[in-house]
């Protein structure tokens, strides 16, 4: 299957194929210096797989995990390609999940002021969400995403084969983002996965109708101005939750918390239900003092109000402005 995303800035595809992993030399200029950048818990077969497809190929592996997205790492990254003598005309290649994706695309956002990239997400969050759309970002003195750029890749190849890899942990909270676009634009997805008797089988159909709601939502709203915002439901909560109790939490298990807080009772029974289904941890008690500082630098946050997702019944969302001390009255 093949979607074209066409922004303001770029133009590209997306590619999902099982099997295509092996294949991307049909799809990517591999003739050229290529680094791939992973972290340690992607098997060593993928970075391979890529690795002997290009000409002249350089690996950097970061440790996984939310810890590594910052400025070291970043720093890291772009001293590498500087020594190799990287040029404006090589590429950098994401092969991984969300902070992969998001640490690499900002390397190459900032590198000789861009630099070709592309994004192989190997986990179903990334592979839903974050790998499309150009939001690029390390996280920085406590708060997550705070510098980063909008940087398009110039293509996206997903291998459903990749999720074979993983604990059924990260592919539920993964399943948290197709639940979010679900439950603000597409009630049939969302049913979709509320009744799903074996999600194994109906996990292609749910990356693809995830993926038709990010391209409109980024082709019509690239840097967030409006629409894109609706792709935060349950991630103003969700991010705090993440911060203050990092790193127990993975980021979709904070984000199913956060969706409880901005829902009617009616949405909040059928989180509740999927987060049970699907053995998503148990939701904090967070209190509004604990949040209040964090939900100040929040990057949706203007003067002393920010705007948040409410969603009152599948399939439709309320973007509200409110005033950061009157949120209490959702705690």
């Amino acid at each position: 299957m093949n979607l074209c995303v066409s922004t303001q800035t770029k133009k590209y595809n997306i590619t999902i194929e099982r099997g295509i992993l092996s294949k991307i030399s049909d799809l990517i200029n591999l003739k050229r210096k290529c680094l791939i950048v992973t972290d340690d818990n992607i098997p060593t077969s993928y970075i391979d797989t890529i690795k002997n497809q290009c000409d002249n190929p350089y690996v950097y592996v970061i440790k996984h995990g939310e810890n590594s997205k910052n400025i070291k790492y970043f720093e890291k990254i772009l001293k590498y390609l500087v020594e190799n003598n990287f040029t404006r005309t090589d590429c950098v290649i994401a092969l991984g999940g969300g902070v992969v994706g998001d640490l690499a695309g900002f390397v190459a956002a900032s590198y000789m002021r861009g630099i070709e990239f592309y994004n192989i997400p190997t986990t179903l969050l990334a592979m839903v969400d974050s790998s499309i759309g150009g939001k690029t970002a390390i996280d920085f003195n406590g708060i997550k995403n705070i510098v980063g750029a909008f940087y398009q890749p110039s293509a996206v190849i997903i291998d459903p084969n990749t999720l074979n890899s993983l604990k059924k942990r990260q592919i539920h909270a993964g399943l948290v983002e197709a639940i979010k676009m679900a439950l603000c634009f597409d009630k049939d997805l969302f049913y979709t996965i509320y009744e799903s008797k074996d999600l194994n089988k109906d996990l292609d159909e749910i990356i693809y109708r995830s993926l038709l709601i990010k391209r409109s939502v980024v082709e019509a709203d690239e840097k967030e101005n409006n629409l894109r915002k609706s792709l935060n439901f349950g991630h103003t909560i969700g991010h705090v939750i993440e911060a203050k109790y990092a790193p127990k939490y993975l980021h979709g298990e904070a984000v199913a918390m956060g969706m409880l807080y901005f829902s009617s009772k009616e949405i909040k029974d059928k989180i509740l239900y999927l987060i049970k289904k699907y053995h998503l941890p148990s939701p904090v008690d967070l209190k509004y003092d604990d949040a209040i500082e964090l939900l100040k630098h929040d990057k949706k946050a203007s003067n002393d109000s920010i705007s948040i997702i409410y969603v009152n019944e599948v399939g439709k969302y309320e973007m509200r402005k409110e005033k950061i001390e009157d949120l209490v009255k959702y705690f």
